[in-house]
């Protein structure tokens, strides 16, 4: 520690010697801006010239020392020395000590930011950092290299940024040479123009000017070369077929590849859509259709149970649970035109059925057929994440997939998992009469969102009859008995059951398509990059099985990424946009959010301010029964822009729509406040908690003054 406080003392003395001496004010107005600048050259220039013609070998060590010192105390002013060693020393003399002078330099200010911040900034965020630090491990070099060719970052904050990560330093010296190398030549070429400008009519002549084009469209160059060398080296060893047959290949057809296939035929691109089970996915088939046609009947149980609350006296609902699940299939076979072989095809796709599976950057096979394509676009969805526990294999457990093949009601179900399908299911089921028991591990339900939120959604589920059990780890099944054993702080508990829901999670659907032979990324998920780009520059992934957000609605926002830029990205791309990504738990009542919520924001350091708005107080929902939720606003302190919400109450889902649009669109609560919304609604929520920003945002001095206005004019 010692050592390290005495570096960081002589570092920033250095610095600060160098700023407070100002020596470019002794020579004059010209320098006044610093010694270090294009003015201070230009005046000194005679002078400076003839002690290089005196000392040539004097001028060049005292040129290489001071650079290394400007580098290495990341002092403003690389770019004009650059500029000036063009100007002294000629192109091939002045590359040649700029570039082992920044590269010596950069490795200084590189070791000394790692002695004094990587092992402080690595224990406090070690675990934020380990993905970065594994790719840095596996790729750092070529990192480090696109960094040095594309001098979009400045280089100070790069040899900062890489002391924090486990690259070497001799790699780090030996990359950051070549690396350099090129803008170094740009820069000294400029630099040795400049040193030709002897009179006005100099700055036109065809040499500065080409010299500083070349300058600009660097960066621009430098770009698209990387790009090029990284196609190139990501298809070395595959043949490029001579013609393809079509312009776009999806894989996959449910929401994202049916939104991607939809896109290419819209634009007249030739695409042919492949998928080996149900057209619409697991969202018509197995997720959100059924799952939001069976919470509408339990939550019409539910209001039955509560008839008196509406003010009947008597009121009584005969079902039966097979009749249930035949209206739920009624809802799918409705829908599944909307997605069907017939639609897309009449749009302009080709629809085809079977497995696909991806032969090479360019190829794709499918029943034994062998299909080409300039782009190919990987949505494979994901399937129902089933953990390994000891007996769970031999019990007939319910997915998400299959849930939906029950006749009979379970007279009792566990549900084993908090997130938002376990919650949902299990207030479904408890409505629907079945007595539902559910597990989490964890110590609280639906840990993306706020403790205070998952509270309120706990209260509702008890309400309605499910037994919530947390901090219960499931560690086996005994499936002749029909019990899940789990572990309570160390306690064996053990909960009979009729039928057990599994619904944990869902995870990428990644195998059995060929990706893993083409070096494809598929740790957990496909991995892309901000393009949705995979390893393989021909290949792009949406939806599901890329997470982060394993929604519906992001899957085809994703979609139109991945389908224009497999299209179009040789020309232009498109970054694909998450700043704003809402999500909804159609519990009763629901939960939605956008943005941030205060467990993120505290996770990320980001100040907030909350202003909660009780539902309770709303008169739509008052009238209807309803009384119940809130509305939490994430906003900026002392600012009215938003940062995120979360409403829970009666359609949620609808009212999170007010505060998308203001996020995506840069309206802050005082927009909302002034926009007239419809009299009685739940939409009036959203501007009511805005109102309840304003009042204690309200300046109190103006009131004060105000009130003193009003009493002298009565």
């Amino acid at each position: 520690m010692t050592k390290r406080i005495l570096l960081a003392i002589a570092v920033a003395a250095a610095i600060g010697i160098f700023l407070l001496s100002d020596p470019g004010s002794r020579l004059g107005p010209a320098c006044a801006d610093g010694l270090l600048s294009l003015d201070c050259f230009a005046a000194q220039r005679d002078a400076v010239e003839a002690f290089r013609q005196a000392h040539p070998v004097a001028l060049a060590a005292a040129f290489f020392a001071g650079y290394v010192a400007v580098t290495a105390l990341s002092i403003p002013g690389a770019a004009a020395m650059t500029l000036v060693a063009g100007a002294l020393f000629g192109l091939g003399a002045g590359t040649l000590l700029v570039s082992f002078a920044s590269s010596i330099g950069a490795t200084l200010a590189f070791l000394v930011a790692r002695f004094l911040l990587r092992d402080v900034v690595q224990r406090r965020f070690g675990r934020r950092l380990a993905a970065v630090n594994r790719g840095v491990e596996r790729d750092g070099a070529y990192y480090l290299f696109a960094l040095r060719l594309v001098p979009v970052f400045p280089f100070f904050v790069i040899n900062l940024a890489m002391a924090l990560t486990p690259i070497r330093a001799g790699t780090f010296y030996l990359v950051s040479q070549i690396g350099m190398l090129p803008g170094t030549l740009v820069y000294v070429n400029a630099g040795t123009q400049l040193g030709q400008v002897s009179a006005a009519g100099d700055i036109l002549s065809p040499s500065l000017i080409g010299a500083f084009v070349l300058l600009g469209l660097f960066p621009l160059l430098a770009r698209k070369t990387l790009r090029l060398f990284e196609r190139r080296k990501a298809l070395r060893g595959h043949k490029r077929p001579r013609r393809f047959d079509r312009n776009l290949i999806v894989i996959g057809a449910g929401s994202a590849g049916l939104v991607a296939a939809y896109i290419a035929a819209a634009v007249k691109a030739r695409v042919t859509l492949i998928e080996r089970d149900r057209m619409g996915g697991d969202c018509l088939n197995t997720g959100c259709v059924p799952s939001k046609a069976l919470l509408r009947t339990a939550k019409f149980l539910s209001h039955v149970r509560r008839h008196r609350d509406f003010g009947v006296r008597t009121a009584e609902a005969e079902f039966d649970f097979a009749d249930v699940m035949a209206r739920v299939r009624g809802a799918i076979d409705t829908i599944a035109p909307h997605d069907s072989i017939e639609r897309y095809e009449g749009l302009g796709v080709e629809c085809r059925t079977g497995h696909a599976r991806v032969v090479d950057p360019w190829t794709v096979e499918v029943n034994g057929e062998r299909l080409t394509a300039r782009a190919i676009v990987l949505a494979t969805g994901a399937e129902p994440l089933v953990p390994s526990i000891p007996g769970l294999a031999d019990t007939d457990y319910l997915t998400s997939d299959n849930l939906w093949d029950l006749r009979e009601l379970p007279e009792r179900l566990v549900v084993l998992g908090g997130g938002p399908i376990g919650c949902e299911m299990a207030q479904a089921f408890a409505n629907l009469g079945s007595r539902v028991v559910q597990v989490e591990m964890a110590d609280r339900l639906m840990g993306a969102e706020d403790p205070d939120i998952a509270a309120l959604v706990r209260e509702r589920l008890a309400a309605d009859g499910v037994e919530v059990r947390t901090g219960h780890e499931a560690v086996r099944v005994d499936p002749e008995r029909r019990v899940l054993v789990c572990d309570r702080g160390g306690e064996t508990v053990e909960i009979d059951f009729d039928r057990l829901l599994v619904a944990v999670g869902r995870a990428a659907r990644l195998e059995g398509f060929g990706l893993e032979a083409l070096g494809i990324d598929t740790d957990r998920a496909i991995g892309v990059d901000d393009f949705l780009q995979t390893s393989v520059p021909t290949i792009y992934a949406c939806g599901d099985a890329i997470a982060p957000y394993q929604f519906t609605h992001t899957a085809a926002h994703e979609a139109w990424f991945a389908a224009v830029n497999g299209l179009f990205g040789s020309f232009k791309r498109f970054r694909v946009d998450y700043s704003v990504i809402p999500w909804a738990t159609f519990t009763d009542p629901e939960v939605a959010t956008v943005g941030l919520n205060e467990t993120r924001a505290r996770a990320e350091g980001i100040d907030y301010e909350v202003t909660r708005y009780d539902i309770a107080d709303l008169d739509r929902a008052i009238a209807e029964d309803e009384a119940r939720g809130v509305v939490k606003v994430l906003t900026v302190p002392g600012k009215d822009r938003i940062l995120g919400a979360t409403v829970v109450g009666t359609h949620a889902g609808e009212t999170i729509a007010e505060f998308v649009l203001a996020m995506k669109h840069g309206l802050g609560l005082n927009k909302l406040l002034g926009t007239i919304h419809v009299y009685p609604t739940y939409a009036e929520a959203a501007k009511f908690a805005a109102g309840e920003w304003k009042r204690q945002h309200a300046p109190a001095w103006a009131l004060r003054l105000l009130a003193r206005f009003h009493a002298w004019r009565l």
